[in-house]
């Protein structure tokens, strides 16, 4: 059976599953293989709870006579394949984001923004590697009008892979920065991974978002000698351009655009959001460069990043009994955790406190790179702060030294701090989003 009879199922059956638990009447299943599972096991019983059709590439696991078993050669393959076929139905703007920080946020912000207008499909939470990606494409529906993909990386090759199923009409590197080096090998290694996202834009008369005032992207961009450019940045030669007015704690800012809008270029519009962090700026400044393309009028552009509420621990205040806290424990590498070290430096606020976790994949460089956020404490001059994890067990400093979490908790439970403003950063395998609750 090719991808096209596929496919014509898939027409009949348009609700796609990959977990056994959660199998809708009528829907396929697709088999999928991991380090410690392997779907072909479960086919039967998904067949059992109310999929219509199984997806198997193993055909011990295949019922004689049953024709509800589909056999392939490799499932995510054959996953990916029917993603790419139902991708291709559509006609309509593609967005594509990767980038080393920010993609989720950016995708959430640029979407946000862009349902100010438009009936928007986007990536759910960070299903950003290749079997979310093929999840959101096979999510597409007729009445969407506009997609926002986010795409993921941990080694070469990986965004080259996405592209060709997601097929981008448009999109943007959020920045390039020192993370996942065990798998790219080097930071030249994620620079053209990531613009990889780039050559197929190139390739296929895509358009550029860049963040100008990124010296890395705005030299990947020239390297390929892209015709159809928008500028955003915090250069006063960005087609949209904006600045920081203050975090206290919440990020304000100030945009203006030299896009051919229906108000004055020299309109300069205020945004308070609920974002925390001066380095969200970026992220904001490309939800405004791509709604103000789309034809989103700047005061629709306000009112989306108004009222944008972050939430997955990502640049999020949460305030507790005892203390303010700046959940961002989702995941961190050199890059992200230099950037809210320094935007936490400048926050206008009282009794800061740091906790933070050893940030995972670094490889050879890991103790280097660990070092450099401790240098970095001491530089900026704070004090408190309480360091996780067996690569920052590692560094030289005084700060006070936990290797886990579960030491952490003790130390809370003994002695919590209080009336604090509490930064929360690290790799979520060290799982500081535990420890919220507690403080």
């Amino acid at each position: 059976m090719n991808i096209q009879e596929i496919y014509k199922i898939y027409q009949q059956h348009p609700i796609v599953t990959t977990d056994s638990r959660n199998c809708p009447e009528g829907s396929i299943f697709v088999a999928l293989k991991g380090a410690s599972f392997d779907g072909n096991k479960f086919a039967e019983a998904a067949l059992e709870k109310g999929c219509s059709y199984a997806i198997v590439d193993e055909k011990e696991y295949v019922k004689p006579d049953d024709n509800r078993f589909i056999l392939v050669d490799d499932a995510l393959i054959t996953y990916k394949e029917l993603a790419r076929e139902h991708r291709c139905q559509f006609s309509i703007p593609v967005i594509g984001i990767t980038g080393t920080n920010g993609k989720t946020t950016s995708k959430e912000l640029i979407s946000a923004v862009l349902a100010e207008k438009f009936n928007v499909h986007h990536t759910e939470a960070n299903y950003n590697n290749d079997v979310g990606v093929p999840r959101t494409l096979l999510a597409l529906h007729p009445e969407h009008e506009i997609a926002v993909i986010e795409m993921g990386a941990s080694h070469p090759g990986d965004i080259e892979k996405l592209v060709k199923y997601v097929e981008p009409t448009c999109g943007l590197i959020t920045n390039v920065g020192r993370a996942h080096l065990q798998g790219f090998g080097s930071f030249e290694g994620v620079k053209r991974t990531k613009g990889e996202l780039y050559d197929f834009l190139k390739a296929h008369d895509g358009l550029l978002f860049l963040n100008e005032s990124n010296a890395d992207l705005t030299e990947m961009a020239a390297q390929r000698e892209f015709e159809r450019v928008i500028t955003y940045g915090q250069d006063d030669t960005a087609d949209v351009e904006g600045h920081v007015i203050s975090c206290a704690p919440f990020l304000k800012f100030a945009w203006q655009s030299r896009l051919n809008t229906q108000q004055p270029a020299t309109t300069i519009y205020e945004v308070l959001t609920h974002l925390i962090g001066s380095y969200n700026l970026d992220n904001m400044l490309a939800a405004i460069t791509i709604g103000l393309h789309f034809g989103v009028t700047p005061q629709q552009i306000c009112h989306a990043l108004e009222n944008y509420v972050p939430h997955n621990n990502r640049s999020q205040l949460t305030e507790t009994a005892h203390n303010k806290l700046i959940v961002d424990a989702y995941n961190a590498n050199p890059s992200s955790m230099a950037a809210a070290i320094e935007n936490f430096h400048v926050m206008d606020v009282d009794n800061k406190m740091a906790i933070l976790g050893d940030m995972r994949e670094l490889g050879d460089a890991s103790a280097e790179e660990h070092q450099k956020v401790v240098d970095q404490l001491k530089a900026v001059g704070l004090a408190n702060v309480w360091l996780v994890g067996e690569e920052f067990g590692k560094t030289n400093t005084d700060y006070r030294k936990f290797h886990d979490v579960e030491e952490v908790k003790e130390a809370i439970r003994q002695q919590r701090p209080e009336n604090h403003y509490i930064l929360i950063k690290g790799s979520n395998g060290i799982r500081l989003f535990e420890l919220p609750d507690l403080l």
